[in-house]
């Protein structure tokens, strides 16, 4: 539990915590924190451990270097994690290990992330603002939907994304603006600014 008044996981120093919910939103987040700390760290995740040939009593600087890297991202991905998920991936052996069971748990097989990303691109190409909806609403329910395609390996290019909002935009009655060109352009501009921020 996080300590009054400061919200778990927005630190620079802590990792985010996941504990269970938001899959894909916690994955991005822990890559970026872990290239943050140290690039290898990431490339242990995506790669394996570092290896060490000689024996224990062997050891170089680097040797002892590569064993500590190994240590610290399992250290980190383990911090990371609340109970019910560490106990997911506690006999895991590796960072790698671990952090490829938490994906099969939250992303399924390649078929279950297939089918996946068949139902956020049907919603994607259905897309529309809904009735009673403010553009924010609007834009933060499209960015679910394309950051949920990126996580699962899907990327739509921004041009696509522009033109795809003003197409769908209704004002809080339900009436369509897909007569005005000139209000078209303007929320082109802002998705245009809004996406490339992103």
């Amino acid at each position: 539990m996080a300590a009054q008044g400061y919200a778990e996981g927005q630190f620079v120093n802590r990792p985010p915590l996941f504990d269970g919910e938001d899959y894909n939103y916690w994955k991005t987040r822990m890559e970026f924190f872990l290239q943050g700390l140290d690039f290898q760290l990431w490339s242990i995740v995506e790669e394996g451990d570092l290896l060490v040939t000689n024996s224990k009593d062997k050891w170089t600087d680097e040797d002892k270097k590569k064993i500590s890297l190994n240590s610290k991202a399992k250290s980190i991905l383990c911090c990371a994690l609340s109970k019910k998920e560490f106990n997911k991936i506690s006999a895991c052996k590796s960072t790698m290990e671990m952090w490829e069971k938490l994906r099969l748990t939250y992303e399924g097989t390649d078929k279950v992330k297939e089918t996946r990303i068949d139902i956020l691109v049907a919603q994607y190409e259905r897309f529309q603002m809904l009735p009673g909806e403010s553009i924010s609403q609007m834009y933060s329910r499209f960015t679910d939907i394309t950051n949920g395609l990126a996580g699962l390996g899907k990327t739509y290019e921004i041009g696509d994304m522009v033109r795809k909002i003003p197409t769908n935009l209704m004002d809080s009655k339900g009436y369509s603006y897909r007569r005005s060109q000139r209000f078209k352009e303007k929320v082109s501009w802002k998705a245009h600014w809004v996406f490339d921020d992103s």
